[in-house]
């Protein structure tokens, strides 16, 4: 572990992120359930530094607030109208007064850095004895980032940005990754005096490396094995991809800890989910969010779980969920929707077509099918007929429907709320309930039946039913006059 008086984090998060073309900061758009920058604060945070500094410009209280909310404590400081990643870390050398360890610069659209790979640069910074050691990658496509230019002892002479590049140089496929430790004297005196003379206009970060290595003050690069977790995302393509490659870890990560996938390529957990040994997950399935799932569950195929509880022993299928909770031992589906607020008891079914909303469905109790439950408690044991409907809304205000304990309801019910059905009552089908039913009564509201002979003939002449049903009729009355 780095010792806390040794090393600070600069987090750069001021850019615009004009390739993503998007309304939100780049660096808040989401990976894995988190955004771009929650993931480099938490990698940050683990190597436990005596301070992190974040530096925001675009969007600034947006992205403030989002920092404060991921990362309390966090040092927050702004960039002024001078562009380029130089001046943003020497708005956060500002707040770093008086630090005299290393300064690890990393930028917030790079989400896939590990800590064991930062863990690695610290050490070969600090056994190397350089004023700076940067983290760089050998790739395919360098387009976009910054090319290392290397002298003939395959030292680093410094690295030029690819709208300053020569073809010689943008050829080049080592890339600067913007991940650089330095110890933060020479830092301070060097970045002094960069200047903005460059195609952008930009104080670069960059070129401090070439003045470190005029001084002979050291400078080194560290090429790291993994480079697709070392690239940064500037367009919604490399957010896709970042994406993909995030997933598939986390996935590897809860495979390991006894998680069953059946099909890793159409599963998404993000990474604040979490599930316990013995969770199934079945294709086509998403577990989003602060989603927890219970050992022996099984989820899927095609279900999504956002920020949802669910015990052990349930099962979810073809499903839809959020801010749910679903006890052990329930099962939900084929094709049911749990919006927030519902609670699934210990045992409970919620089959087909189902929709429940703030609602608590007691232990053991069943809503089976077609129906929709809103606003409402249902106590133990309770069966709910096929078609039962809560009708919770009055236009004006929302009330709330009581079921009590071993309650069975006929078919086709509505319950028009407020209302409440007493412990052990029985309802028949098709009933309208709207008043209270004591403990153990038959409810019914059932209207006699009456026949209306030869209406559709007499209303409805020259139609296929009038025509059937004439000859129904005359076929009746020779029948009954024989």
């Amino acid at each position: 572990m780095t010792s806390t008086t040794e090393l600070a984090v600069v987090v750069l998060a001021a850019g615009q992120g004009t390739r993503m073309r998007s309304r939100v900061p780049k660096v808040l758009h989401p990976v894995g359930g988190r955004p771009l920058v929650g993931h480099v604060l938490d990698t940050a945070a683990s190597l436990d530094p005596a301070r992190i500094v974040v530096v925001v410009r675009h969007e600034r209280e947006l992205v403030a607030e989002t920092v404060a909310e991921l990362a309390p404590g966090v040092i927050v400081v702004d960039q002024d109208e001078v562009p380029g990643t130089g001046r943003a870390v020497e708005a956060a050398l500002g707040a770093l007064e008086g630090f005299e360890g290393d300064v690890l610069v990393l930028s917030a659209d790079v989400p896939l850095l590990e800590t064991g790979t930062l863990t690695e640069l610290l050490a070969t910074h600090r056994t190397g004895g350089t004023a700076v050691t940067l983290l760089s990658a050998r790739v395919d496509e360098p387009f976009g980032y910054g090319r290392i230019l290397r002298d003939d002892a395959d030292g680093v002479r410094r690295i030029v940005e690819q709208k300053d590049a020569t073809a010689d140089e943008a050829a080049v496929t080592e890339i600067n990754v913007g991940v650089y430790v330095f110890r933060s004297a020479p830092l301070r005196a060097q970045l002094a005096l960069v200047g903005t003379d460059n195609a952008q206009g930009e104080k670069y970060l960059t070129d401090v490396i070439g003045l470190l290595r005029d001084a002979q003050l050291g400078v080194a690069a560290s090429v790291t094995s993994d480079a697709s977790a070392a690239l940064g995302v500037n367009d919604r393509v490399q957010l896709s991809e970042a994406g993909r490659t995030l997933n598939a870890r986390t996935v590897r990560r809860w495979q390991l800890e006894g998680v069953t996938v059946v099909d890793p390529a159409t599963t998404w957990i993000d990474t604040t989910a979490t599930l316990a040994p013995d969770v199934t997950i079945l294709p086509n399935t998403h577990v989003r969010g602060a989603t927890v799932i219970g050992s022996g569950s099984t989820i899927g195929p095609d279900t999504s779980l956002v920020d949802c509880e669910v015990g052990e022993d349930a099962t979810i299928t073809r499903s839809d969920a959020t801010l749910a909770v679903v006890d052990s031992g329930a099962t939900v589906g084929p094709f049911a929707y749990l919006r927030a607020n519902a609670r699934v008891g210990v045992r409970g079914k919620v089959g087909t077509f189902v929709e429940i909303k703030n609602s608590s469905i007691g232990e053991g109790s069943k809503v089976p099918h077609l129906s929709y439950i809103g606003d409402t408690d249902i106590g133990r044991g309770v069966n709910l007929g096929a078609g039962a409907i809560t009708a919770n809304y009055d236009d004006i205000a929302k009330h709330r429907t009581v079921i009590g304990d071993e309650v069975h309801s006929g078919s086709h019910n509505v319950f028009v709320a407020p209302v409440t059905i007493g412990d052990g009552a029985k309802t028949g089908a098709g009933a309208v309930i709207r008043k209270d039913v004591p403990a153990g009564a038959l409810a019914l509201s059932v209207a006699p039946q009456r026949n209306i002979e030869g209406w559709v003939e007499k209303n409805r002449p020259g139609t296929a039913a009038a025509d059937v049903a004439a000859r129904a009729r005359a076929e009746q009355e020779a029948a009954d006059g024989s």
